[in-house]
């Protein structure tokens, strides 16, 4: 038996991701189930592919137990995905997460078919992405860092992992808000698809020294190549000097994607607030995270985390809710956020 979706997604997905939980439950009714039920399958793959207590071969075959499953369209196809990984989870929250899979692919069969064929498709690209992160690089205690080869690689891996949840949130708000009625579905789409690289792109620069501790280097090897530069010189931090000009390269890169998010955000009739905050959120957060990435004096430092604190968070939900009703004030904080994201070489 399914069990009830506010049950299910309220408990799972706060201990798991605090940041989305947010936009989450902000989201309007009817739209907050199939997006939450996404999202907590894909904490639930992401969880299978970082199990760092499996080899890399172990972690694939089970994520193809998972795909296979969504395939299939029945729980019956996880078999003891559940229980084998959940006693590899150092992470409470994680363990359960696992555990409670069964479960919710019961709520998901529950779900009108639209809406299941939506999800089906996220989790496939989003896995496709996982499997990109396991086959390219090496097992985490290898004690060898490699790259993405090429720029149209890191495009990809964005695309499979963030820009198709753009796809999927726009396709999820298409069939379940009438007041979206009148957007340009396709345009909106590619303009989600670039919203959620952008957002990636974040990640990858904020994580960027504890991705090259475990092997992973998503800045691409030619473009390191080109600033005589290779993925292990960015194991030592006093190579910052060396590294910083194509990391704000880099991040002038994510806020032209930043700018299409916006555009997205703006098109999101004032009536659908709900939607319409759930958009700005992660992007002015995002805003204040690059501009501590471009300011950061230990940015390869392991240890560092160029991470914004709860208190700034908090303001930026209160200030943006505060300009909410008037497109001008909310583009203007938007404006006065990113024009403050740090771009020169030398940090301040």
């Amino acid at each position: 038996m399914a069990e009830p979706p506010a049950a299910l997604l309220g408990p799972l997905l706060k201990p798991v991701s605090r940041s989305f939980y947010l936009s989450l439950r902000i989201l309007p009714r009817g739209v907050r189930e199939p997006v939450g039920l996404a999202y907590l399958f894909a904490r639930a793959a992401d969880t299978i592919a970082d199990t760092r207590l499996l080899r890399p071969a172990d972690r694939l075959m089970h994520l193809e137990a998972l795909r296979d499953a969504f395939l299939a369209g029945a729980a019956a196809g996880l078999g003891r995905l559940p229980a084998a990984l959940a006693a590899h989870q150092q992470n409470p929250a994680e363990r359960i997460l696992l555990l409670k899979l069964p479960e919710a692919f019961g709520t998901y069969q529950a779900l009108p078919s639209g809406d299941r064929a939506a999800i089906r498709r996220v989790l496939l690209a989003i896995t496709q992405g996982m499997r990109m992160d396991l086959s390219t690089f090496p097992g985490e205690g290898e004690g060898r860092v490699l790259a993405l080869q090429t720029m149209e690689d890191l495009d990809r891996y964005t695309y499979w992992v963030a820009g198709s949840a753009g796809e999927f949130w726009t396709e999820i708000h298409l069939a379940h808000r009438p007041a979206l009625a009148g957007w340009d579905g396709e345009a909106m789409r590619r303009r989600a698809v670039r919203f959620g690289q952008g957002l990636q792109m974040t990640n990858i620069l904020r994580d960027l020294p504890r991705d090259l501790q475990i092997g992973r280097c998503y800045l691409p090897e030619r473009m390191l190549a080109a600033g005589a530069l290779t993925p292990t010189d960015l194991l030592q931090p006093r190579n910052l000097a060396r590294v910083r000009p194509l990391l704000l390269g880099l991040i002038r890169n994510t806020l032209a994607l930043y700018d299409e998010g916006w555009a997205y955000t703006l098109a999101v009739p004032r009536r659908e607030w709900r939607l319409r905050l759930a958009c700005a959120w992660p992007l002015l957060i995002g805003l204040q995270t690059l501009d501590r990435v471009g300011r950061a004096e230990t940015l390869l430092d392991p240890g560092a985390v160029a991470k914004i604190p709860r208190g700034a968070v908090y303001a930026i939900l209160a200030r943006s809710a505060a300009r909410l009703i008037s497109d001008a004030a909310l583009d203007t904080y938007y404006r006065t956020l990113r024009a403050r994201v740090h771009l020169s070489v030398a940090a301040a």
